[in-house]
């Protein structure tokens, strides 16, 4: 089949007059974008009270940096809100809203880097970037090493960057905006990929409510269950928002040694309730447990949680280490893993090269989908499992007719090769992070396990201090930074919105 033949320009037409469809390329709704970027700033913006408040009640000298940086956010949204989003026509398309996911993903934790700066807390560019992305995608790596050194409102700023990253700005978007059509619903599906599209309500700015309603119940619980075992009301903040979000940021460089013992089973808790998908939490709190039954994920995920920790435990014992301290440990060490939070804890006395291993399979797999955790996802992982199931049933059985059942749905050929094409990704952008990680004078143990982590947004203690040796990532070059920034936002977009907009087939017509 051969392509038509264009219609021939009219004479003397300047390329710059001609249409975009002439040129082959898409017309993009630059206007809405740019709009809804604008309307993302101002929230953000706004979210600034709660350090200001916390820098004016506990007078740490940074209320002049938090009022300025917010006032340069707002203008900076009022910008792009009313003036390049001026006259915009409210309709997204499915393609437009990869570059959309893509430009947020980037504006946003740009824009987060202003209070760091400005506080003179963190003097590098390079190392305000890499900790506002690591806060925005909920990675936890850090470039402080003390981060008791920094004013209390800016370590609550910093936790907070993690909660509003948890939930995702693609779900503020759709929330406020409830013309967007299509373009919404790839926005819910850009946020949490991996789910099949399990709504909570017919109408999606409903169903994006009711998500929100039950991140907020959990955060609240969590902070008044650690005040209850005698945490500070400061530290209690910065820890709910750090562990409901899956982010690992924690307000001192002690980690949770200063926790009581309720105090880490709360934690703990709450790390194994953040790995579960949020819609899962909502049925729990409404009382809908006749979905727990249905629900493959959720007992895979649990399943895996148990084994995982019961060898865990086993192989801390056989190392040498008392029963309680390995079962102790290797309840918050797996919670902490799967779940991608990133806490740690002191490690046992004897370390086993089984957990290591465990560690990194585990951090691979992550969470469940449609939660606030990193990974390749445990919804992917059982779908891929059961297709390679049946692949080999048709080996032995060439005439047998079997098709891929989750939840007791069948599974679309199509989603299942675009879950191939997206581990393959996954494993592609460790590789090639790696690579480029022992180019910056790395270890290779310590550039695989870093570029793991990152892409995971699981951050680096469990893992890198465990296998790869202690590392201190405000010792990395510029270039390692941002290639860990890469892999954070290509692991909290999950790749295929980073990989259209730089396609170059993107950009032409369909």
């Amino acid at each position: 089949m051969t392509n038509p033949t264009p219609t021939p320009l009219p004479p003397h037409t300047k390329i710059d007059e001609w249409p975009a469809e002439r040129l082959g390329l898409r017309k993009f709704n630059f206007r809405l974008i740019a709009r809804l970027t604008g309307m993302l700033l101002i929230y953000m913006a706004l979210c600034m009270a709660l350090p200001l408040a916390v820098s004016l009640l506990y007078q740490d000298g940074a209320q002049f940096s938090i009022v300025i940086s917010a006032m340069l956010i707002l203008m900076l949204g009022l910008f792009l809100r009313n003036f390049v989003g001026r006259k915009a026509t409210f309709d997204l398309k499915e393609s437009e809203s990869y570059w959309f996911t893509s430009f947020v993903w980037l504006a946003i934790p740009f824009s987060g880097t202003i209070p760091y700066l400005f506080s003179g807390c963190i003097g590098s560019f390079t190392d305000a970037v890499f900790e506002s992305v690591s806060g925005f995608t909920t990675t936890g790596s850090s470039i402080l090493s003390r981060p008791e050194e920094l004013p209390q409102s800016l370590l609550v700023y910093r936790s907070f960057t993690q909660w509003i990253g948890g939930m995702g700005f693609m779900l503020f978007a759709v929330a406020i905006l409830r013309k967007l059509g299509i373009g919404g619903e790839q926005l819910y599906e850009a946020e949490f990929s991996g789910t099949r599209q399990r709504k909570l309500h017919p109408h999606l700015s409903k169903s994006v409510s009711r998500l929100f309603t039950i991140y907020i119940i959990l955060t609240v619980i969590m902070m008044a269950l650690l005040l209850a075992n005698g945490t500070s009301v400061f530290e209690s903040l910065c820890l709910a928002f750090s562990t409901v979000s899956t982010g690992g940021f924690v307000p001192h460089s002690m980690g949770l040694v200063t926790l009581s013992d309720g105090g880490l089973i709360v934690v703990t808790a709450f790390m194994i309730l953040s790995g579960i998908s949020l819609a899962q939490l909502y049925y729990l709190f409404t009382f809908k447990w006749r979905q727990y039954g249905r629900d493959e994920e959720l007992w895979t995920y649990l399943g895996i949680f148990f084994v995982v920790a019961t060898m865990s435990t086993i192989a801390f014992t056989t190392a040498g280490n008392d029963f309680r301290t390995s079962l102790r440990y290797s309840i918050f060490h797996v919670a902490s893993s799967m779940s991608s939070c990133g806490f740690y804890l002191p490690k046992p006395q004897h370390w086993s090269f089984v957990v290591s291993v465990l560690t990194f399979l585990i951090i691979l797999m992550g969470a469940s989908a449609g939660s606030t955790g990193g990974g390749i996802k445990i919804l992917r992982v059982i779908t891929l499992y059961k297709y390679i199931g049946n692949y080999f049933t048709h080996m032995i059985h060439p005439n047998a007719v079997t098709c891929v059942k989750v939840n007791h749905k069948v599974v679309e050929e199509d989603y299942i090769n675009k879950i191939f094409a997206f581990v393959f990704l996954y494993i592609a952008f460790i590789i090639i992070g790696a690579f480029v990680l022992t180019l910056c004078g790395c270890d290779i143990p310590d550039s695989i396990c870093m570029a793991a982590a990152n892409i995971s947004n699981l951050g680096p203690s469990p893992l890198i201090n465990n296998l790869g040796g202690n590392l201190d990532y405000s010792i990395l070059p510029h270039f390692a930074k941002w290639t860990l920034v890469t892999l954070m936002v290509a692991g909290r977009i999950e790749l295929f919105a980073l990989i259209a907009v730089i396609s170059p087939a993107y950009w032409k017509r369909g």
